[in-house]
């Protein structure tokens, strides 16, 4: 009978774990869903003034200001169509304050070449997107090389003797190269299959603890 009861508990256990998963998965489905609305609407708007505005993540803005191409950072990725190539990074100063600028993606080939720094900086539209944090399965940055495969924080004030806003601005507009990087509200929301993965769970364990339990008492 002791047996029965604890096999009775761990069950119960497992099947209110799952019930609790798959409720933080429904939250998360609704915070996200709130969030790809907040972008889209975000990129609706016309772009304002950096300097007159309150920074938000995917603010569209449009600012002017002085371009560091000497610390030109070259951070590998891949572009839309999956090709390898880097992502062209520039310190960029407006108003006092220091931000990186995002100017899109090239091929490895044009590294280092003249034609990518053919930029008006007085003109400068883009979007704001908060620096993510760091993969820890990405390899280390090459900074002797100008090769990066993260934008570590420390690794990016050692190379530019700066300190950044804590937000990147991605350039929009007609480049060839850098070709500017589609910023959407296309992102990553499997939390509603994720939600009835762990319900299902829930619900199959408690239909196989109530056929085994009515098979033997």
């Amino acid at each position: 009978m002791k047996h029965k009861f604890l096999f009775s508990v761990f069950i119960i256990f497992f099947i209110l774990v799952f019930i609790a998963l798959g409720t933080w998965q429904i939250i998360r489905l609704n915070w996200k869903n709130n969030l790809i609305l907040e972008i889209e609407n975000s990129l609706k708007n016309p772009p304002v003034e950096l300097t007159q505005s309150n920074k938000k993540n995917y603010l569209k803005i449009k600012t002017s200001g002085n371009v560091d191409f000497e610390k030109q950072i070259y951070l590998y990725n891949l572009n839309d169509s999956g090709t390898p190539g880097f992502e062209v990074l520039n310190p960029i100063l407006i108003d006092g304050e220091n931000y990186l600028l995002n100017r899109g993606w090239i091929p490895f080939e044009k590294k280092d070449t003249p034609e990518i720094n053919i930029f008006d900086q007085n003109n400068v539209v883009g979007i704001l997107i908060t620096q993510g944090r760091k993969n820890i399965f990405k390899p280390d940055n090459d900074i002797k090389e100008n090769y990066w495969f993260s934008l570590n924080r420390e690794d990016i004030s050692k190379f530019t003797g700066k300190k950044f806003s804590k937000y990147i601005i991605y350039l929009d507009g007609n480049y060839q190269f850098p070709r500017p990087k589609k910023i959407t509200a296309n992102i990553s929301n499997n939390h509603k299959k994720y939600a009835m993965t762990w319900f299902s769970l829930a619900i199959s364990i408690l239909l196989l603890y109530l056929y085994f339990r009515k098979k033997n008492y």
